[in-house]
């Protein structure tokens, strides 16, 4: 007897047949239902907005190591940086392409490498910048800087490394012991105030090479970033080799903005659930990264 035979004559045979094709049939609906919410999420991520880590003190003190951040890919419409994952072929192309503002916290693509870095946009396209003696000079005028009340960090609050070492070991100097036995970095900060009056905090308290930088005119199309740890940050004032931007950034290469912190962790977190909850920096959460606009004098 054939097996035509057999299934026309057996109805488990015919059972197991049918049984076979609707799990073959819900196999491929889940497999597709899968690969359109992957899809999505790609989407979002890539014309909406994603979330970022901050791998290192470039931005201190207003963005630390563990911050995790929402970055917006809107703002100045899109282009290939705008593309999670760098899945796009570099370009000069943009969609409903926009300028970024003074102040606007970015996050420029390196000119040769896939890499994400995370800056502070303190000039426009068409302005002339210098930096001398670590100050600003825009337009020939220098942005104003005001020595603000040291900037209190307990010395247990970062605890992540970063090439190997303590990230909070460029501050060593700044370590005190507080009378109550707690130990602090407490570091010399300024508020700097950009035309459109855009404020916020800097360190700079080092002597070194980056303190110092030939005035020159930002090309139309382009914005000159500057980390706001000003020693300790590779950014438009450092050469490629150096892990720098190597000058002005081009807008097309300026894949989003930041908006804001919504979790940040300080370094212990582990697999024990417990450490999920008591390594928050509760402080952190919910913190804006758009900076506050200082009133101008007339």
């Amino acid at each position: 007897m054939s097996s035509d035979t057999i299934a026309a004559t057996d109805p488990s045979a015919k059972n197991a047949s049918a049984d076979s094709k609707g799990e073959r049939v819900n196999w491929l609906a889940e497999l597709r239902g899968l690969a359109l919410m992957l899809l999505a999420v790609f989407a979002f991520h890539s014309f909406v907005a994603k979330p970022f880590y901050i791998p290192s003190t470039s931005m201190l003190p207003n963005l630390f190591v563990g911050d995790r951040l929402v970055v917006s890919k809107y703002p100045y419409g899109w282009n290939w940086s705008s593309i999670s994952f760098h899945l796009a072929p570099r370009g000069d192309w943009r969609i409903f392409g926009d300028t970024p503002e003074y102040g606007d916290v970015v996050i420029p693509v390196h000119p040769t490498r896939d890499e994400d870095y995370i800056k502070r946009v303190v000039a426009l396209p068409g302005d002339r910048i210098a930096v001398r003696d670590g100050r600003i000079i825009l337009n020939g005028e220098a942005v104003p800087q005001e020595v603000e009340p040291a900037l209190r960090i307990p010395a247990d609050y970062d605890r992540h490394l970063c090439n190997g070492d303590p990230c909070m070991g460029d501050f060593a100097p700044y370590l005190m012991r507080e009378p109550n036995g707690e130990s602090v970095y407490e570091i010399p900060v300024r508020r700097e105030t950009l035309p459109n009056g855009a404020s916020y905090l800097i360190i700079d308290h080092q002597d070194q090479y980056l303190d110092n930088y030939p005035e020159i005119t930002v090309p139309e199309g382009h914005v000159f970033v500057m980390g706001d740890n000003r020693d300790h940050s590779a950014d438009s004032r450092a050469e490629i080799f150096a892990q720098g931007l190597g000058g002005p950034v081009p807008l097309e290469n300026i894949g989003g903005r930041a908006e804001f912190i919504t979790f940040s962790l300080d370094g212990t977190t582990s697999l024990n659930p417990v450490s999920w909850i008591t390594s928050l920096r509760a402080d952190r959460a919910w913190s804006t990264l758009r900076p506050p606009l200082a009133e101008r004098a007339e």
